[in-house]
């Protein structure tokens, strides 16, 4: 979807369509949720302080999230979805993978499904969404981006090294600006400069994160799109109305381990549990740290998971007197119920 949230405001409120849109709470503290194309063309961004997307647009109109009706309108795109194929991944409430080999209506192609799903939820929501069609999941993503706003972008399967070839290898999915930069040390700027390295010599860089990188380089993407894909992590976070030390965060973990132990008791009533604490934690200079443990009886209450997360405060290697403007709290690792319990019995007489 286009600028999903800042769409469904101008869509819902006429007197916003045209101007810059920011979709946020004002304040210090916040952070844009999203941003109209009109306020993206002064540089404002999703996840960018609120604060500094004023200073870039002061002319921005400020509406508080609303995710009730933004969860509303994923529906009516998740229906339209449906009516095409059961193999829809979503990503968010805005976008998702969906495999179109074979589909519920038969047309041709599946630059003609896309065309399809794109017409209909232009007319049943008065939204725009772009697309991208593709032979995988990592071209596709890429492509949905190709055309944006309100656009279609198609990689046919003999286009795809040339497509690749001149593409920045930041575009590659997981290459992050560490990693571009690792990159850029082998003289490896575009992705058909990656290409000339083998898989060999990837791994004895990268590890096993190399021989993807190679594959990547050559459109290679195996992963099937998930319907089901399982739960990997539950968490809550909150940011501060004043920046707090390490030592004043108790009271707020526990709290968010509350929060996070409730979203874990679904997950459980699914048959799924967590054995991972995970703390996170963003500096007052916007730093991210995150610790986690793995405890030998995995967390039996929220009391327990808040013990350990705020245990895990004893691991952050930072100055006591550092500022923190926000906390989370999560669970990861998750595993089949039944299968924790038959291995915990095995080593239990084993022992």
């Amino acid at each position: 979807m286009d600028a999903f949230y800042a769409s469904v405001e101008q869509r819902d409120d006429p007197s916003l369509r045209g101007k810059p849109v920011v979709v946020a709470w004002r304040g210090a503290r916040s952070v844009v949720c999203a941003a109209s194309y009109e306020a993206r063309k002064f540089g404002v961004r999703s996840a960018m302080p609120a604060v500094r997307a004023e200073r870039l647009c002061p002319q921005a109109i400020f509406v508080p999230p609303d995710f009730t009706r933004y969860k509303a309108v994923s529906r009516q795109v998740r229906e339209i979805f449906g009516r095409h194929t059961d193999l829809i991944e979503p990503l968010s409430l805005d976008e998702a993978y969906l495999d179109v080999t074979t589909t519920y209506t038969q047309l041709p192609s599946a630059t003609a499904t896309a065309e399809a799903i794109r017409a209909a939820i232009r007319e049943e929501t008065q939204l725009t969404a772009s697309a991208g069609v593709a032979p995988n999941k990592f071209l596709a993503k890429i492509a949905s981006d190709w055309n944006k706003p309100d656009g279609l972008f198609v990689i046919r399967p003999h286009q795809v090294a040339d497509f690749l070839t001149p593409l920045p290898v930041g575009r590659l999915p997981g290459v992050g600006k560490v990693m571009e930069a690792r990159l850029t040390e082998l003289g490896i700027a575009t992705v058909g400069d990656l290409r000339a390295f083998s898989s060999a010599e990837l791994e004895q860089r990268f590890g096993r994160w190399g021989k993807r990188l190679h594959e990547l380089s050559q459109g290679i993407d195996e992963h099937p799109v998930e319907p089901h894909r399982p739960t990997l992590q539950v968490s809550a976070e909150d940011t501060f109305a004043h920046d707090l030390t390490l030592d004043e965060l108790a009271p707020h973990i526990c709290r968010l381990a509350e929060k996070t132990w409730a979203a874990h008791q679904r997950e459980a009533q699914d048959g799924r549990i967590a054995r991972t604490v995970v703390l996170k934690l963003k500096t007052s200079d916007f730093h991210t740290l995150t610790r986690s443990f793995t405890p030998s009886t995995r967390p039996v209450s929220a009391a327990e998971l808040a013990e350990i997360a705020c245990a895990l405060r004893d691991r952050v290697e930072r100055p006591a007197d550092t500022q923190y403007r926000l906390v989370g709290v999560g669970l990861a690792g998750f595993v089949d119920a039944d299968s924790f319990v038959a291995q915990s019995d095995l080593f239990d007489k084993l022992a």
